[in-house]
């Protein structure tokens, strides 16, 4: 094709990567479009500084402009996103257009299992209580409360196995927990791993001390951890949310908690994001809740520039694009 690569993406990405983004396209120039009124473009890379503090369902006016760009780039063919999910209105709108979509699966999977696992491990050694009680300036020792269940031996329910769910199962093998694995397919996981599709959960769950959601939101997993769900857990069971959260029904959620059929829960994706000041989530004691920040780490943004570099080179020679979205 004759003519520069045309290729979008913010001040910030272009002033720190542009050099490593035009050496990645050799034998042809490279042009730099900043988002704005009439910019077009036949590649778009949306860097993690474009999405800022912007939510899914909050969406602040500098996100709302780069994404206004992309919707009206009438020569965009291809976008790379910063993130493992593509499940943003945007998103949906460019691939209903035909642009091809990429994500950077993998590039945080480490730092969202090391989170997974220090959130079940804090409720598994019962740290909200007894964070509540150093707050409270209180001597509350365990022995006093009832004693912690030990970890080997129990059963964790990994729904979702792609690169961060695979980790999460690996350490969680290693702290003696027995794995199963809900996924797209029943087709074995691996060796000694009982593997079921999403729409069987319900055959694994009442055998499940830790339910640990990481899976992607399509129109199998939306919902998948309703009431009925929530029902088949044994008495003592946890659930972790580190997905999103609408594979949850969250007032279902917070009955559960309430009530106590749930043990307590670790949540980093919410039905509504923000978590509105008025929910209940924040006050539960038995509750972790964290602002989707489970995959942050400062390593992050240059694994996801590795991956577009990888893929703007497969992009140009014609090759299979890294992590596309079906």
């Amino acid at each position: 094709m004759s003519g520069p690569l045309r290729i979008l993406l913010s001040d910030a990405a272009r002033a720190a990567h542009g050099g490593a983004i035009a050496a990645a396209v050799p034998g042809r120039p490279v042009a730099f479009v900043a988002p704005g009124p009439g910019a077009d473009a036949e590649v778009a890379f949306l860097s993690r500084d474009v999405t800022g503090l912007s939510t899914k369902h909050e969406v602040l006016p500098a996100t709302q402009a780069f994404y206004d760009a992309l919707l009206a780039a009438p020569g965009l063919r291809w976008t790379h996103i910063h993130s493992a999910g593509a499940d943003r209105p945007v998103f949906d709108a460019l691939r209903a257009r035909g642009v091809r979509l990429s994500t950077s699966s993998g590039t945080n999977a480490g730092v969202v299992a090391q989170t997974a696992v220090a959130g079940l491990l804090a409720l598994a050694r019962r740290f909200p209580q007894l964070m509540a009680a150093q707050r409270a300036h209180r001597w509350a020792p365990l022995i006093g409360s009832g004693l912690p269940r030990d970890l080997a031996g129990q059963t964790a329910v990994v729904v979702g196995w792609g690169p961060i769910g695979q980790r999460i199962g690996t350490v969680l093998q290693a702290l003696g927990l027995s794995v199963v694995v809900v996924r797209s397919s029943a087709r074995a996981a691996g060796l000694g791993l009982p593997t079921v599709a999403f729409e069987d959960i319900g055959a694994v769950l009442p055998r499940c001390d830790w339910l640990v959601l990481v899976c992607p939101l399509t129109d199998r997993t939306r919902g998948l951890v309703g009431a009925p769900a929530l029902a088949l857990l044994p008495p003592g069971a946890h659930l972790l949310n580190l997905a999103r959260g609408d594979v949850v029904d969250e007032p279902a959620l917070v009955e559960a908690l309430q009530e106590g059929r749930l043990a307590g829960a670790f949540l980093d994706v919410f039905a509504h994001e923000p978590l509105p000041a008025a929910s209940p989530l924040w006050d539960l004691p038995t509750v972790i809740a964290t602002p989707h920040s489970a995959g942050f780490s400062d390593g992050n943004a240059a694994r996801v520039v590795r991956m577009f570099l990888d893929n703007l080179g497969r992009w140009c020679d014609g090759s299979p694009l890294l992590n596309p979205v079906a």
